[in-house]
């Protein structure tokens, strides 16, 4: 009798999730097929659901300290900018979901709007669920971090004078390899075999000697995707998914240009804002350091795991040892908002800097077409995600708005654009011509 009651059970929580994938298909979630980046069915995952009309999307839902209004009037301001294509928003406030919006076009040559299911990609923001997967399996016993690189039989990461041999795993995560910055990512972009590049770095020149400073990396960064899916026995993107994405009900998240391009309802990159340009695979090859697509609403979950809000599927131990700060780094970003930042570090795939008197973390990043960025204040558990499908920088500036209009802080004006040129104007330069992911 227990059996057949345990079966039963079994089969109604299966439908239930069939069910659950079916409404999520329905509502653009995925593409032509129910199913994950790697091919596993979702079916089979139990996935708590957070309906579309729950979402903190108009204004009669938007309360807090932030003002929001003034927000949303700020944002859709910037999203009619010509340098702009569209952009998803979301906030947290004091641990919960409290504000989520979609700006401008998805498409600009179809007009499809962004909506908070409009899939974008994280690029280096990536790096976040990188750093957890090593911190997670040290924190179970399957990884040493202090284990050399060239101790794991996948790895293809050859560094001068075989440095491999001494740089530990918790270097290669903390960008201490010594590489100049960026190393080979114009030959990735190119088309080159990641594995291929990652053996020729041990020709190329050094900043400093490896595990001695910091140096931001792609290529060499990704040479985790060989380990831990090594420690883990399965593929990386499969354990990052099924440990995190899933259980965290993140059914939008997931690794892969098809799962991109396949789905309903996807951010088209763009050039300036104006023109819709080619989608390239080339950074999705390094998985580990920029893989990572989602929409908004999931994002916003993935920030609230970080904060700690999910110790059952991320407990407290796992983002000590990945969110701890490794080496220190230079200054972020650029222009105003890089002399406003201080007191930089680097943990596992994450970031740590000062903001005034306030600390906050994150990760932000950019690949061609795409920018993302991540940022919060531990101490209040308030923070910021943000995705969008064009090359200008100025939407970087959106969380310390946010972080400020919830302290009350006056003066600061980041999202005042009246000092840009005229909207009729040609649009700003991108910062860089190049595919690179930087965070």
């Amino acid at each position: 009798m227990k059996s057949q009651q345990s079966k039963h059970k079994s089969t109604k929580r299966f439908l239930a999730a069939l069910v659950a994938v079916a409404v999520l298909g329905s509502a653009g979630w995925f593409g032509l097929r129910l199913a994950g980046g790697n091919d596993h069915a979702l079916a089979s995952v139990a996935i708590p659901i957070k309906p579309p009309t729950d979402l903190p999307d108009t204004p009669a839902e938007w309360r807090g300290r932030i003002d929001y209004r003034a927000l949303d009037e700020q944002l859709g301001a910037l999203a009619q900018r010509p340098e702009m294509a569209g952009l998803a928003v979301a906030v947290v406030e004091d641990g919960k979901l409290s504000f989520v919006r979609g700006y401008g076009v998805a498409d600009a040559a179809t007009g499809a709007p962004v909506t908070p299911h409009t899939l974008f990609r994280w690029a280096s923001v990536s790096k976040t669920a990188t750093g957890v997967l090593a911190a997670k399996l040290a924190k179970d016993g399957t990884v040493d971090l202090d284990r050399p690189v060239a101790g794991w039989r996948s790895s293809s990461l050859r560094l001068p004078g075989g440095a491999e041999t001494q740089l530990r795993l918790v270097d290669l995560l903390a960008q201490r390899t010594g590489l100049t910055k960026n190393a080979y990512d114009e030959k990735l972009e190119e088309g080159q075999n990641p594995q291929f590049l990652r053996a020729g770095l041990a020709t190329a020149p050094l900043q400093c000697q490896p595990g001695t400073c910091y140096t931001y990396q792609n290529i060499a960064f990704d040479t985790a995707s060989e380990i831990l899916a090594e420690a883990a026995n399965e593929p990386f993107a499969d354990a990052v998914e099924q440990r995190f994405f899933r259980p965290l009900g993140m059914v939008s998240a997931g690794y892969g240009m098809a799962r991109l391009t396949g789905a309903k309802d996807w951010a088209r990159p763009h050039r300036n804002g104006q023109h819709v340009r080619e989608v390239k695979e080339a950074y999705w090859r390094v998985p580990a350091a920029a893989g990572v697509e989602s929409d908004i609403v999931d994002f916003a979950t993935w920030m609230q795991a970080m904060m700690g809000a999910r110790p059952d599927v991320l407990p407290g131990k796992v983002l000590e040892i990945a969110h701890s700060p490794r080496v220190g780094t230079g200054r972020l970003y650029g222009g105003t908002l890089r002399q406003a930042t201080s007191n930089a570090s680097y943990g596992l795939g994450w970031r740590r800097f000062a903001y005034g008197d306030r600390q906050l973390e994150g990760h932000s990043g950019a690949v061609a077409g795409y920018r993302a960025t991540m940022i919060f204040e531990p101490a209040t558990r308030t923070g910021v995600v943000v995705l969008w499908n064009s090359d200008w920088g100025f939407p970087f500036r959106v969380p310390f708005a946010v972080i400020d209009s919830y302290h009350h802080r006056e003066g600061t004006n980041w999202l005042d654009m009246t000092e840009l040129p005229h909207r009729g104007a040609a649009p700003v330069a991108a910062p860089a011509a190049s595919e690179h992911s930087n965070g």
